[in-house]
């Protein structure tokens, strides 16, 4: 993807994002049958919760395996956002503007990032709405 734009700024990794999740939770979906099969037949009951309780440890961790990164992404987001609106204009960004602002923020080409960070905090725009507003798109490939 060499343009990237409002409709085509999402980004899939295919292998977690199809993959693992459909493994993860049709094997979840397994266990906790497993788990009510054998309390209704009062066989392997414990090999059932073991079962189960595994399987929410592996969801645990799948989720953690997504959440982590993102903030570590959001953090250098932020600081990178910040940097490049105090080398534009010669001030940190405004404090007011949330995580999910500055990360839609960055979208925004240098000419519009100052004035449209000036909107979003005085009119608290959602990052929906700061996708919209963006006229030259500033893509970021980094991201998944």
């Amino acid at each position: 993807m060499n343009k990237q734009d409002y409709k085509t700024h999402t980004r899939m990794h295919p292998i977690y994002h199809y993959v693992l999740t459909v493994l993860v939770l049709g094997t979840l979906v397994a266990a906790i049958v497993q788990m009510v099969r054998s309390i209704n037949e009062g066989a392997n009951i414990l090999q059932a919760m073991i079962l189960f309780l595994l399987m929410i440890i592996i969801v645990i961790i799948a989720a953690l395996v997504r959440f982590y990164p993102l903030k570590a992404q959001d953090r250098a987001i932020r600081a990178e956002e910040n940097l490049r609106h105090y080398v534009l204009t010669g001030e940190l960004l405004d404090r007011k503007l949330s995580m999910a602002q500055v990360v839609a923020l960055r979208f925004a080409d240098d000419n519009e990032f100052p004035g449209l960070s000036k909107k979003t905090a005085a009119e608290n725009l959602k990052p929906d709405e700061i996708k919209k507003a963006i006229v030259n798109w500033r893509a970021d490939m980094n991201r998944v």
